[in-house]
């Protein structure tokens, strides 16, 4: 699959910061395993919804059957990445644009992994989307996330409003859109969130914010930016701007009397060393990359980590063992496998079936996190407020 040097899946970055599409456009694109696991997925997505809607690759309606269906989806479940716990993820994706779909009182029009056209603001600029629903006045837009590392949101996400107006600007002329529904769904994180938006701001937004800075990225001109946009920018550890920034924002924490720092302080300082921290790890991660490619990194040596013993036949050291006289009991010991573990096994359907009526959901340690992060704030009640439970 060809990607766009301006891509919508890097748009908060090139748009905050058009400069780093010309630092990037010709670095590797390493890809992980991660990456290649959500590329599996999307395509048994893709197959899925072909199926339940009758559509071919061409576009054109085309019912898939049932023998056809087997073994498409077996040459997808032949992939090494392939684990029984996607099937029930992808379901959760395919499911909730089945419901969709069925809530119209009419069927839509339905395009999968449609590409989108969006030249008319972004300089050779397209995207492929997920799925696209067009009723009445209505576009539905939805992309799905494979991953959970981290939590994407729907509102405000500008990869997520150039796949709308990408749809927009390609079926304008068929249909009389007036609203955009941008949907994500993030099964492995529960996660599905939707934005609302009418045609009339998503292209007022493009105008004033997209097609500015796409211009600037396709120009090539040097103006930077540090955020939260850096996270997967593949110049992270050796950016000039990121760096200036991330060890700025420390070093001018002016200490004030009393010699203590206050919560407010402390609460200040946290937030200024979060982003150094995460510059930190990025920029010994690419400089240990690199010392192992045979470069000197001025101050810093390789050196062997700590070693550990293994065996180099486990089988003949076990037998020597047990002609020493160690009974066989106590070379093995067995363990039950863990909740995710067996889920990843049976597949969340078939495990949510069999015994999801003993799974019950500990309450997660407490952490300190942003005040921007998306999840609701733990609750600290204090003894008299247990008491006054009781009471």
């Amino acid at each position: 699959m060809d990607h766009a040097v301006i891509s919508p899946s890097a748009a908060d970055r090139w748009i905050h910061c058009p400069g780093s599409v010309a630092l990037t456009k010709d670095l590797e694109d390493k890809g992980s395993t991660y990456a290649a696991e959500g590329t599996l997925a999307h395509s048994i997505c893709e197959l899925k919804l072909r199926k339940y809607f009758g559509i071919a690759k061409t576009g054109e309606k085309k019912p898939m059957g049932p023998k056809k269906y087997k073994s498409e989806l077996d040459k997808l479940k032949a992939d090494p990445l392939y684990q029984s716990e996607m099937d029930g993820y992808t379901d959760v994706y395919v499911d909730h644009i089945k419901d969709q779909s069925n809530s119209f009182s009419s069927a839509p029009a339905v395009f999968v992994e449609q590409r989108v056209d969006l030249s008319e603001y972004i300089p050779s600029g397209f995207g492929s989307s997920d799925c696209i629903l067009i009723h009445g006045s209505d576009l539905y837009v939805y992309d799905f996330k494979y991953g959970k590392g981290v939590r994407v949101e729907a509102e405000d996400n500008p990869q997520m409003r150039l796949y709308a107006l990408g749809a927009y600007l390609m079926y304008r002329e068929f249909w009389k859109i007036e609203q955009v529904h941008m949907t994500i769904v993030q099964p492995r994180l529960q996660n599905i969130c939707q934005s609302v938006l009418p045609v009339s701001q998503l292209l007022e937004w493009a105008e004033k914010e997209v097609k500015p800075a796409a211009k600037k990225a396709a120009d090539g001109v040097q103006e930077y930016a540090c955020g939260d946009w850096c996270r997967f920018c593949k110049v992270k550890a050796t950016c000039r701007t990121h760096a200036d920034t991330v060890v700025d924002g420390v070093s001018d924490f002016d200490l004030m009397q009393p010699p203590l720092l206050s919560l407010t302080e402390l609460g200040l300082l946290l937030t200024k060393c979060q982003p150094l921290l995460d510059y930190a790890k990025a920029a010994e991660e690419y400089a240990l990359s690199q010392a192992l490619s045979g470069e000197k990194i001025e101050g810093w040596k390789l050196v062997e980590g700590r070693s550990r013993r293994v065996w180099d036949d486990q089988e003949k050291a076990f037998a020597d063992l047990k002609t020493a006289g160690l009974p066989e009991e106590m070379l093995w010991h067995r363990e039950p496998y863990t909740l995710a573990q067996i889920e990843k096994q049976m597949g969340k359907k078939d495990f949510e079936e069999a015994v999801g009526n003993h799974v019950i959901r500990q309450q997660g340690k407490p952490a300190l996190v942003s005040e921007n992060d998306s999840r609701p704030e733990y609750v600290v009640k204090n003894a008299e407020e247990d008491f006054k439970e009781i009471e």
